[in-house]
């Protein structure tokens, strides 16, 4: 029977799995690296593994208790950051970053810092985070993620040790999430749809009620658009809003645990950082739920164009296919155009800043104009 192993569980990166966990053995580790590949490619959860295997006393087991930790964003030495500012990172963000780099581990041999979106480092921002890039002390790692290396500015990346990554075919994860979750394949196609092609957090969302729930909820409000008037789209909103929010109290409640449970152990200034890295893990899963809702309705929209176009074994949503027909049978690619727009702009709004509430409001209102006409 073979070992559990994190590195075992990354589909489709064989090669990659294997690099990094030849470097760890190795004791060669970089001190930073730019993972580089699509969305849904598996950047962070591989940043996750590597994590585990520097932590693991037993070779990246994924089970023992600094394993768990990491896999679900609670071990104080790993440290998981995005932008801050408006699509942005901001000097002042990089600066914490930078005090926090020079203390010593709470508790593990190192410390990693995993930073998302490495193509929001501005002129300013990057050069004050470049020395640190580029000497951090012995003990951190630091894993910058993008999509495209060409998007991350080249004194960013010239510091780095570049791993790319491919991406992985919908066919892949659809059977990774059957074997896994025990998912049909029209519940994996919706849920890889609703999280960006993200096969871990796909993985997430068809074990979670209250975020399938929360696809149900904009699929019929799509669904009744045509006929809703304003305060019916002010309504939906908030209900969207809700439904978003409602995921997040399995995550209070596991934060209240941890705090317990970590009290005795922490000084004044040990609770002010767990405070504040709780208070870190809440938005950034509220801005993925916020993502997601979004996601939904891009992909319904998608799947009406490409019904429109006679490509029905396209269809990610294929459970609300009889809703979309209707759509399908009207609708014209340059009216399809103008509400995926919207939802592109809804995200747009919310990177700057745009409360989540009146981003979604607007692209219901966009989108039910062009549904009302869809010429």
């Amino acid at each position: 029977m073979t070992k559990p192993c994190v590195w075992n569980e990354l589909v489709g990166q064989r090669q990659v799995a294997d690099h990094l966990a030849a470097a760890v053995r190795r004791g060669a580790v970089s001190h930073a690296y730019l993972f580089v590949g699509p969305a849904g490619a598996g950047k962070k959860s591989t940043a996750r593994a590597l994590a585990c295997a520097v932590f693991c006393d037993d070779d990246a087991c994924g089970a023992c208790p600094a394993c768990r930790r990491i896999r679900r964003g609670a071990h104080p030495d790993v440290h998981v950051i995005a932008p801050e500012g408006a699509a942005t990172y901001m000097v002042s963000q990089v600066r914490e970053i930078i005090r926090d780099v020079h203390l010593a581990p709470v508790e593990g041999p190192r410390k990693i810092y995993i930073v998302e979106a490495a193509d929001a480092f501005n002129d300013g921002s990057a050069n004050a985070f470049l020395k640190t890039l580029e000497e951090p002390p012995d003990d951190v790692i630091i894993i910058l993620l993008a999509t495209t290396y060409d998007g991350v500015l080249p004194t960013i990346a010239s510091r780095c040790q570049v791993v790319r990554f491919r991406r992985m075919s919908t066919a892949d994860a659809v059977g990774v999430l059957a074997e896994r979750t025990g998912a049909a394949e029209d519940e994996s196609l919706a849920a890889l749809a609703a999280t960006g092609g993200v096969l871990a957090r796909a993985r997430e969302f068809l074990e979670s009620p209250a975020r399938r729930l929360a696809r149900d909820r904009m699929l019929a409000t799509l669904k009744d658009l045509t006929v809703s008037d304003e305060h019916d789209v002010l309504l939906a909103a908030r209900s969207l809003l809700a439904a978003v929010k409602a995921p997040l109290d399995d995550l209070k409640a596991t934060h209240s645990k941890e705090a317990k449970e970590r009290a005795e152990f922490l000084g004044g200034a040990g609770v002010k950082e767990l405070e504040a890295r709780q208070k870190r893990q809440l938005t950034a899963r509220e801005r993925e739920g916020v993502a997601e809702v979004l996601n939904i309705a891009e992909s319904w929209l998608r799947d009406c164009l490409v019904m429109s176009q006679g490509a029905e074994d396209l269809v990610a949503n294929r459970d609300a296919a009889d809703a979309m027909e209707e759509v399908a049978a009207v609708i014209t690619p340059a009216a399809a155009a103008r509400a995926l727009g919207a939802v592109k702009e809804a995200r747009r709004r919310i990177s700057y800043n745009v409360s989540p509430q009146l981003a979604v409001e607007a692209m219901l209102f966009d989108i039910r104009e062009v549904l009302q006409c869809p010429r």
